[in-house]
C-alpha cells in the first residue's frame, strides 16, 4: 500500500476507492461508497464463458450477472476509466480447479489469456446501505469485519461444464427486524434479493456457524436471527467443483466498486 491510499469510506465515491485499492490498499470492500453497487469477478477463457453464462441464468439468486465484456476486454461500463485487472483489492488465480494464488493485482496472470471474459456478478454489499437506512444494523460492518460466508448443502442447476454448490452470506438480524430486512433486500434482485433462508443453519447444510468457509466469524446479538442470503461467491465453487483450466475471481469480501447507483437496481 501506497503513503497516499487511505481507507475507503461510505462517504468515498466509487473512483476514490478504486484507486485505493489500486494503489495497493487490502482491505474488504463492506460499508464503502454509500449508494453504489459492488460486484464480484470471474474472468473465464472465452471457450469457458458461454457455460458459465449459461450456469448463471440457470442460478440467478446467487449469480446475477450485471456485466460480460467481450473477449480480451479488461474495462466494465460499470467503472468509467477502470480497469478489472487492479481495481479490487484482493484477486484469487485458478488453476485446474485449485487455488494458486492470491494478490493484490491481477495484470501478470490476465495476460496469460487474451480472450478472458469477465463476468461481473452483482453483490450483497449493494442493499447493505438500504438496510442500514431502515435502521437494520450490519453487525460486521460495525465491528469493521468482512461478512461471514458458508457453502451450503444445497446444489446449484448445472450446465455444460459448470456445477456446484450454493454459497450464502449471513447477516444476524434481530428477530423483530427480519421481515424488514427481508423487505428492502427484496427490491434489489440483482444483488441477490431476498434471503434464500431464516433460521436454523443446520437446514441448509451448515454445519458450524462460527467456522465459515470464507470471510470472518459472524457478529451476533443476543436475539438476532441466522439470516442466509446467495452470494456471489458460488462461481467460485463451481470452479472447485468444475475444475476449467484457468479462472480468475475477486477474493470473498474484496469487491469490484462500482459507479453504478444502487437505486439502479431497485425494482419496487
Amino acid at each position: 500500500m501506497t503513503a497516499a491510499a487511505s481507507l475507503p469510506t461510505a462517504a468515498s465515491t466509487p473512483a476514490e476507492a478504486r484507486a485505493a485499492y489500486r494503489s495497493g490498499l487490502l482491505a474488504p470492500t463492506t460499508g464503502v461508497a454509500s449508494g453504489h453497487a459492488q460486484a464480484n469477478l470471474i474472468a473465464l477463457p472465452a471457450e469457458d464463458a458461454a457455460d458459465f453464462r449459461r450456469f448463471a441464468e440457470l442460478n440467478p439468486k446467487p449469480c446475477p450477472i450485471l456485466d460480460e465484456t467481450s473477449p480480451g476486454a479488461v474495462t466494465s461500463r460499470l467503472t468509467a476509466g477502470g480497469d478489472l485487472r487492479t481495481d479490487i483489492p484482493r484477486y484469487r488465480v485458478w488453476r485446474h480447479g485449485e487455488l494458486v494464488e492470491e494478490r493484490a493485482d491481477a495484470v501478470e496472470a490476465w495476460a496469460e489469456h487474451d480472450d478472458l471474459v469477465a463476468f461481473l456478478i452483482g453483490c450483497s454489499f449493494t442493499f447493505e446501505f438500504p438496510l442500514l437506512d431502515a435502521g437494520i444494523p450490519i453487525r460486521h460492518m460495525a465491528a469493521g469485519r468482512n461478512v461471514p460466508m458458508y457453502v451450503t448443502g444445497i446444489d446449484c442447476e448445472p450446465a455444460g461444464r459448470f456445477s456446484g454448490r450454493l454459497v450464502v452470506s449471513m447477516r444476524g438480524i434481530p428477530e423483530d427486524q427480519v421481515e424488514a430486512a427481508i423487505e428492502v433486500s427484496g427490491r434489489y434482485p440483482a444483488v441477490h434479493g431476498a434471503p434464500v433462508h431464516v433460521g436454523d443453519p443446520a437446514a441448509i447444510g451448515i454445519r458450524d456457524l462460527h467456522a465459515p468457509e470464507h470471510g470472518d466469524a459472524p457478529v451476533l446479538e443476543p436475539g438476532d436471527v441466522p439470516v442466509f442470503w446467495a452470494c456471489g461467491v458460488t462461481p467460485q465453487a463451481a470452479v472447485m467443483a468444475s475444475r476449467p483450466a484457468f479462472a480468475i475471481t475477486h477474493a470473498p469480501g474484496y469487491m469490484l466498486v462500482t459507479d453504478a447507483r444502487d437505486e439502479d437496481y431497485r425494482v419496487a
